[in-house]
């Protein structure tokens, strides 16, 4: 019975399923994709009963694994109260708590709370926030926009305009907005150069400039790139001198992910606005937040032409708001981001280790991050990491690649016995896939 049930799932999928990041035909002509069925934890189950180790928690959002009990209870306890009410001119009680207990924990400094639908929204959110900033200030000269080369930070226009990794960007050229771009790092300098370029960028042009955007500490989607703390505290440090807003998109790096509650923790700073999402609801709703300091705030005051007309139909949803609360209470109470640190030891010794392996040519590691290049210059639409996660799947872990680099960043609640499984079986499948003992 199940292979007919499979089998007929597919059959829908193919015919009427448009899917992210997919190149169509091979899929349809090609791919046995897997069947979720259901899910527990750090695992996936297929509907033929296989488990699967997570290892990406389904594209960074289940942070406290799959179906956490205490979020699903959350989730039913609202579902039975209020399902939706909308924030314009009334409020509710989850959106109300959890924007205070939000702002707690958030880097001091951020006081206000803007909800949106998912990390595109917030970082589209903050755009908009940053360009109606300096325009009720009556600095109508600052509209650019500076971001990193290889940036990703969403995909609507604004966001997708900050967007750095070409194949993205390329079939939007007319429609997304210029940005300042830094140049791509180089290997040898650990981005010293890269922000030695914003520097001079800010120098010259602090009166266009009306923010600098930045994802913290790591480049998710163009390869894990990683780089010093100490270049996100300078960041703030020339924002603050020449008088830019300082943007970060914390909807990958933020809720423990690089070994603190927020990768702006490890530079000891406060950025003017902070995005946040994935982890935020713990996989559970679509569910974001752009965070935001009292001097931004006030800009917003005063004659109603200065309000931020913009927003969401689902703006603060009650579901989402309470699974969200919860979310911060397992961190707390489950003392999630204490729990990472020896997990991240796990995970850089394992990538450690894959450094000697032929086919790698570089590893890196950051928290619940590892990662590893198997070609010289990696590229997202590079096809030996499909190798690696084809031998993977063989072997029980759901690893997908970013092209040529593969990498995990499991739930940050894995027991450590899933997570030793899943790094002996990238392991397993990195020889499998490219060679060696």
């Amino acid at each position: 019975m199940s292979a007919d049930r499979r089998a007929s799932i597919v059959a829908a999928d193919k015919k009427y399923v448009w899917h992210p990041y997919t190149p169509m035909d091979r899929y349809i002509d090609v791919t046995d994709p897997l069947v979720v069925d259901r899910a527990e934890g750090c695992l996936l189950f297929d509907v033929d009963g296989r488990s699967y180790i997570d290892a990406m928690s389904s594209w960074w959002v289940a942070t406290l694994g799959h179906n956490h009990p205490r979020l699903v209870r959350a989730l039913t306890e609202q579902a039975q109260r209020l399902c939706h009410s909308s924030l314009a001119g009334a409020t509710h009680e989850a959106a109300a708590r959890l924007a205070e207990e939000l702002v707690s924990v958030a880097p001091q400094g951020l006081s206000r709370v803007f909800y949106s639908d998912d990390g595109s929204t917030a970082v589209e959110s903050a755009v908009k926030m940053a360009a109606q900033f300096w325009f009720n200030e009556g600095r109508f000269s600052k509209k650019k926009f500076v971001a990193l080369d290889g940036a990703f930070h969403g995909e609507t226009i604004g966001a997708a305009s900050l967007g750095g990794i070409e194949v993205f960007r390329r079939p939007y050229a007319g429609v997304l907005f210029d940005c300042l771009r830094a140049p791509e790092p180089s290997e040898a300098d650990a981005y010293t150069s890269v922000f030695n370029a914003i520097e001079r960028m800010i120098v010259e042009r602090a009166d266009e400039i009306a923010a600098v955007v930045l994802e913290p500490l790591v480049q998710g989607a163009v390869g894990m790139r990683m780089y010093p703390a100490h270049h996100l505290k300078r960041m703030r440090e020339l924002c603050t001198h020449h008088n830019v807003l300082l943007i970060v998109d914390e909807v990958f790096t933020g809720y423990g992910r690089t070994g603190t509650m927020w990768a702006c923790d490890q530079a000891g700073i406060c950025p003017d606005i902070l995005c946040v999402a994935k982890g935020f609801s713990g996989g559970m709703l679509p569910m974001a937040a752009t965070l935001v300091t009292e001097q931004v705030f006030d800009a917003f005051r005063g004659a109603p032409d200065r309000a931020f007309f913009y927003g969401h139909s689902y703006c603060g949803n009650p579901l989402g708001s309470a699974v969200a609360r919860e979310v911060l209470a397992v961190f707390r109470d489950e003392q999630i981001v204490e729990g990472v640190r020896a997990k991240a030891l796990m995970i850089q010794k394992a990538f450690d280790d894959l450094a000697l392996m032929p086919g790698v040519r570089s590893v890196r590691s950051l928290g619940m991050i590892g990662a590893l290049d198997l070609a010289e210059s990696a590229s997202y639409l590079g096809q030996t990491g499909w190798r690696v996660y084809d031998e993977a799947r063989k072997r029980g872990a759901y690893l997908r690649p970013l092209g040529d680099v593969v990498y995990v960043a499991p739930p940050l609640n894995i027991p450590d016995v899933q997570l030793d499984r899943l790094l002996a079986i990238v392991k397993e499948s990195v020889s499998a896939a490219v060679g060696g003992p």
